[in-house]
Formats: C-alpha cells, sequence, structure tokens
C-alpha cells in the first residue's frame, strides 16, 4: 500500500492476498475524517470496500466492541477501543501526569490548553481543556482540535517543538517534503522552517499565528523526558490581538518545566527502601 491507499483489483475489490487486519484498519480509519456516526455505505465508501465486505468486518467489530450500532443503524467507535487507548503511555499516561498542571495553566489563561505528542511527521492531540467562552479553533489540515486530531508538524505551535526538539533525521526529511498548509497561499520554504526550528531551540517556546477560522496565537513549548528528550508539547491557543501573547511565554514555560519535572520523576525508580 502507498500513502494509506488500498490496493484495488477490478470491479473495485480489495486486492487478492489483503489481509484481513489491513481492512479491518481501513474500516476502522474512516471515522478519523467524521466526528459522529456512519452508515453502512458510508463506512463502505470510506475505507474502499465492496459494502458485503465492509459489513462482514463491522458486525464483527462490533462483536468485538470496537464498534458500535446506534438505534437507527448508524456505526460509531465502540468503548472497547478506548479501554485499550487508555492503556497507551503516550496517551493516556502521559496525560494522567500532565492532567494537574494543564488544569492550573487553563485556570489561569481561561484559555485553550493542548497537550500532543508526535507520531511520524504529525503531531497528535492527546489533551484538550477549554472554556465556552474560548472561540473554536481548528487544525490546519481541517480538523477539529480535538482529542486523537492530527496535524502536520511544520503547522503548529505544538508541532514545530516537536519538530525542533526531535531526531536530526525526521528533520531532514520534514525539510525535504511538502510544506504547504491547507488555507495557506504560499508554502514555508526549507529555509525559512529551518530559522524557525532554530529559534524554537533557542528560546524554549514556539510562537504561531492560526488565521482561520478565527486569527488565534499559540505559545507552546517542550515537556522533557528523562534523556532531556521531548515527550510532548504543551500549548495555550489565545484570540488574536487581544493581548500579547508573548505574555503567555512565563506560565507555558514553568507547567512545561513542571509536567518535565513530574515525568522524569515517574520515570525513575524510588529512593525510598
Amino acid at each position: 500500500m502507498t500513502d494509506g491507499a488500498a490496493p484495488r483489483s477490478r470491479g473495485g475489490k480489495p486486492a487478492h492476498g489483503e489481509p484481513v487486519v489491513d481492512r479491518a484498519l481501513r474500516l476502522l480509519s474512516a471515522f478519523e475524517a467524521h466526528d459522529g456516526a456512519l452508515s453502512l455505505e458510508q463506512l463502505s465508501v470510506q475505507a474502499g470496500l465492496p459494502k458485503a465486505t465492509a459489513l462482514r468486518l463491522a458486525k464483527r467489530l462490533t462483536e468485538w466492541g470496537a464498534l458500535e450500532r446506534t438505534p437507527s443503524g448508524m456505526y460509531v467507535i465502540g468503548l472497547r477501543l478506548l479501554e485499550i487507548a487508555t492503556l497507551s503511555p503516550r496517551g493516556h499516561g502521559l496525560r494522567t501526569i500532565a492532567l494537574p498542571y494543564l488544569e492550573d495553566l487553563h485556570r489561569a489563561t481561561g484559555q485553550h490548553v493542548l497537550l500532543a505528542v508526535r507520531d511520524g511527521h504529525e503531531s497528535v492531540l492527546v489533551e484538550r481543556l477549554s472554556t465556552h467562552s474560548a472561540p473554536d479553533v481548528h487544525y490546519r489540515m481541517g480538523g477539529h482540535y480535538r482529542v486523537g486530531g492530527r496535524a502536520p508538524v511544520h503547522g503548529t505551535g505544538v508541532g514545530r517543538v516537536l519538530l525542533a526538539h526531535g531526531p536530526r533525521e525526521l528533520q531532514h526529511e520534514v525539510l525535504a517534503g511538502d510544506l504547504s498548509l491547507p488555507g495557506e497561499e504560499r508554502p514555508l520554504t526549507p529555509d525559512q522552517l529551518r530559522k524557525i526550528l532554530a529559534q524554537v531551540r533557542q528560546e524554549g517556546v514556539a510562537m504561531v499565528t492560526l488565521p482561520r477560522p478565527t486569527p488565534m496565537s499559540s505559545v507552546a513549548a517542550p515537556v522533557l523526558g528523562s534523556r532531556q528528550e521531548a515527550v510532548a508539547a504543551l500549548s495555550v491557543l489565545a484570540p488574536a490581538g487581544s493581548f500579547q501573547a508573548s505574555s503567555l511565554i512565563p506560565a507555558v514555560l514553568a507547567v512545561a518545566r513542571a509536567i518535565s519535572r513530574a515525568v522524569q520523576q515517574a520515570a525513575s525508580p524510588t529512593d525510598n527502601g
């Protein structure tokens, strides 16, 4: 498979020999672009599977608990996947450690507070705290800033922090790749991004302005593990122009350092006994 696309044969059927697990994963991945429920026909189209195959897999996934049926016959993600997801140390485990500090930052700022980790060339949101009065925001790639949402690492504050503190090989790959962003007329040039990443490393924070749908300013900082590697990034998103985004830097850095100490302590053996 290339770029996540399934191999196809004539008649729209999956290529001979495609593993059943790959088809099931594509069926589950159909929900990534939808926050709600999907019909069987929508599942079939989104996953690129014949309707009969989609039905057979959906039934099995429903029996296991990965999917659930609504009273109207639509399919939604099941609670069993949430159970499994909570076992992820980079997701729920990290969130458990960071949440008290994120809540303090949220109360102090009254704005969106985000926590993200890196997965390949994307940042993945593992926590978001918001208020009803805070403006809605979207990832530049088009999806909502929801838990589990993804964005290119070069396009957001948390992503640039994770990229700036990431492996050299990752930086070379991103700099050599497509630096365009949905809704942006001009993509970043490699030289521009290289300077941005150097500035992030020097200053310890990334500052990004998101122009749509509501202009927002992001201030992000790294959460460092026991080897001083960036295991996550946190940020505060505030309406652009409402106040100087730079005024958020001390609070964001202080909370990032506090979470870093807690993460490092949790990874170290206790000294008691």
